[in-house]
Order: structure tokens, then sequence, then C-alpha cells
């Protein structure tokens, strides 16, 4: 494995990582909760459309929900019990949305899952798997992964990228994977190449995450076989080093033009959670109804690196982790860089929810803004280039519509700017008021 750390080269901040609550702590199984709420929008696109009526009885791993026309996932009952009710659950990001609350059977058995010799399934027969177990990208956004292994044939990709940098603060869950699970990465990676029809993996990790490494570069040697190549490339650690346009230039040297997509360059990035997520649907016949969060900060008695049935409520985690300190400041769901932060418990992890952060006032900063004071800073850090300032002046000015040209709608959030500036301006929230706006 080379010892040269790759990384992009415009921007990017370095700060507090503060994974040491977490980083050493294995992934244990929260216990089943009695009632679970599934969001019928956990993915980009559309909601999904209910496929069960109150009181129907469901089984761990029933799919409940689809999307019939338009882009989405479909969704799935977490637990076995019973529909409880239609209702409307806390958003971190949309405010509130629809949701099925279903009753958790305490005396049901769990679901059983045999292997497939995946080998022999045709191309098409694995994408339907992948996309009938409701997989989304558990990394980002929740683009329908079905959808983004379904490359244009223009497209010509030739590389695949697992996505293992997790550069996010706080967060360790792709970490204890890739420890823990490692070879169940690999061989999502494989299918996934059987699928492209390609076979070249490259795999992302920050250099501060040296004994993942390690064990994935173990795994991919062990699998390396059929023509597949499967290679370890070691990151600068860097903010933020695991956005999917700043990693295929940190390790291939492409680079995305604005308002392209990876395959414009010939690449397909997964994150290693998707990925094993994949060997799931494809080998298990599970769908993807719990993931592994990290719940972290000191504002919880207790950090966690938790495997959770999705539809788990964040207060039935609090619980089973002791509470929250009483210098509990902030709850912020993601990382403190991209996240939301929530004014409530009463809210539901979903299938994008990579983990909770519990802070406090040590580790926020809640010092009143001020006016630009045109120092840059926040150019400099931007890995894309724009004019965060620019953006931020013109909607306090009121015209947020004309902020395109400084390139509003390019810029994916990732939080440089602010973190970097001096007048601690909150120019993530100008850039999502503008965009908002814009759109309208």
């Amino acid at each position: 494995m080379s010892k040269t750390l790759l990384t992009f080269p415009k921007g990017g901040v370095h700060p507090r990582e503060s994974k040491e609550l977490t980083e050493h702590l294995p992934i244990e199984t929260l216990p089943i909760p009695e009632e679970v709420e599934i969001l019928l929008s956990q993915h980009f696109g559309v909601p999904c459309e209910p496929l069960v009526k109150k009181k129907d009885a469901v089984t761990e791993g029933d799919m409940i929900g689809e999307v019939k026309v338009g882009l989405g996932a479909a969704i799935h009952a977490s637990v076995s019990g019973k529909i409880k009710n239609f209702t409307t659950s806390a958003n971190p990001v949309s405010i509130s949305s629809p949701s099925i609350a279903i009753e958790t059977d305490t005396g049901a058995k769990p679901r059983g899952h045999t292997p497939c010799a995946w080998k022999d399934l045709s191309r098409g027969e694995i994408l339907e798997k992948i996309k009938k177990a409701g997989i989304v990208g558990i990394g980002g956004a929740g683009f329908p992964t079905h959808v983004k292994l379904s490359p244009p044939p223009e497209a010509n990709v030739d590389i695949l990228i697992l996505n293992g940098a997790e550069c996010e603060p706080y967060l360790t869950t792709d970490h204890r994977l890739m420890l823990e699970r490692p070879e169940e990465i690999i061989e999502g990676a494989k299918i996934i190449l059987t699928l492209l029809g390609i076979q070249d993996c490259r795999i992302g990790i920050e250099a501060n995450k040296a004994d993942a490494a390690e064990a994935m570069n173990k795994a991919s040697q062990a699998a390396v076989s059929n023509g597949f190549r499967i290679s370890i490339d070691p990151l600068e650690v860097k903010y933020p080093q695991g956005s999917e346009k700043q990693l295929i230039e940190s390790i291939t040297g492409r680079r995305v033009p604005g308002f392209g997509l990876p395959f414009d360059v010939g690449a397909i990035v997964q994150n290693v959670g998707t990925a094993r997520a994949i060997y799931e649907a494809v080998v298990l016949d599970k769908p993807l109804y719990e993931k592994v969060i990290t719940i972290s900060g000191r504002g919880i008695e207790r950090p966690a690196n938790l495997l959770v049935r999705v539809g788990t409520k964040l207060s039935d985690i609090v619980s089973f982790l002791g509470g929250t300190r009483p210098d509990l400041a902030k709850v912020v769901m993601g990382g403190p860089m991209m996240g939301f932060a929530v004014p409530t418990l009463d809210i539901p992890i979903t299938k994008t929810t990579s983990g909770v952060a519990f802070l406090t006032d040590d580790e926020i900063d809640t010092t009143p803004h001020s006016p630009c004071i045109r120092c840059g800073w926040c150019i400099e850090a931007c890995p894309m280039g724009l004019s965060p300032n620019e953006i931020g002046i013109y909607v306090e000015g009121g015209r947020a519509e004309e902020t395109s040209q400084f390139g509003l709608f390019e810029c994916f959030e990732c939080g440089c700017c602010a973190y970097t500036c001096p007048a601690k301006r909150p120019l993530v929230q100008f850039i999502r008021l503008a965009k908002m706006k814009a759109r309208k």
C-alpha cells in the first residue's frame, strides 16, 4: 500500500476530530423498541406510497411502501408487529414527514437470512435485488442506489471508488464497519464491479484510520480473484475528503466538471456502508431496515456505535445510553459540519442517519455573527472554488435570487466557509435560503 497521502488540491479545513469518544467502541445492538416510526421519504426523490393499512400485521423486512412513479426507494418494516397508525414524524431536514407507526410484537422471532450464490445471478437480477431492498446512499443525500448503479452506456465507467474517508468530526460508523465487517464490504464491492462490468475498485480511507485500512487491505487481498483489482488508497486527513467530487479528484486526479456527475469522468462512488448493504441485499435477501450509527458528543452519558432499526426514536436510544448530561447544549443529527440541529428527541432514525452528536457548550460556538469583513477566508476554504461571502451579502440584502452567479447550485453545503469565518457568519444557512428562493 502506498505511503503517499492523497488529497484534493483546492480548499478544505481541519476541524477538531473528536473521534476518540467512539472510535475504539465495538458496534453493539440496540434492543428493539416498543414502537417505530418509518418515514415515507428517506431518499432523494418522491415519497413512498403505503402498501399497508391500519391494523395490518407485518413481519420484519416486509415492504410497506414503494415509489410507483418517479425517483425513489422502497421502505420496509424494521420490526414485526402491527400497523398502529399513519402519522407525521419530526424530520431534521423538512421539519416533518408522513410516516407509518408500527407497534412491535415482542414475541416475534428474528428474521433468518440464508446466503445465496450471487455469482450465478445475472446483472439484471442483481440490480433488481438492490432495488427491492430499498438501498440508498447511506453516507449522503440518500440517492437510490439502483439508479446510481445504472449509468448511461455512453458514460464509459471504468472505476469504482468506495468512500471510507469518514471525514466528518465525531462520526466513527464507517471506521467500525471497516474494522468489524471488512469481508462483507469487499464482497459488496465485488458485486458492484460485476454489475458494472468493470474490474478496478479503489477504497479511500483517511490516514487517521490506519487499523481500518489494514483490515480492509487484508480482506481485499484475500478477495482479489476472478480479475478484480481492489486496492486501498490512504488519504490525507482533511475535511471534506469524503465528498464525492473531492474524493474522485484525490484518488484519480479526474475533476468532475461543474454541474457534472461522477460518471462523466468514468467513476462511480459508493460509501463503504452502502457496499455492505448491497452485500446483505444480494447475498442474504435482506432489505435496508437497520443500520449502524454513531452516538457521540460530551452531552450524552455513554457514547456508542449502535446497530439500530430504522424508525427507532432518538428518545429510545438516549434512554438505552443512560440519558443526557446537564450541560447538553445542542443535538445534531449527522455530524457537526453538515448535520442539522434538532429541537426534540421525538425523531426517528432513517436510512441516511449517520450519527447523532450531543454537544455541550464547550463543543459549540454560540458567538453572535457580525457583518462580512472581506477577509476572503471562506473563498480559500471552499473546496469548490465558490464565493460564499457574496452569497451571504446578497441574501442579507434581499437579493437571494441573484446568487447563482457565485456558484450557488454547485455548493454541497460542506460548511467549510462557516467554519473558517472569523465573523461567525451562518454562511451555510444563507446558502440554503438562497437556494430555496432561487428555485421559487
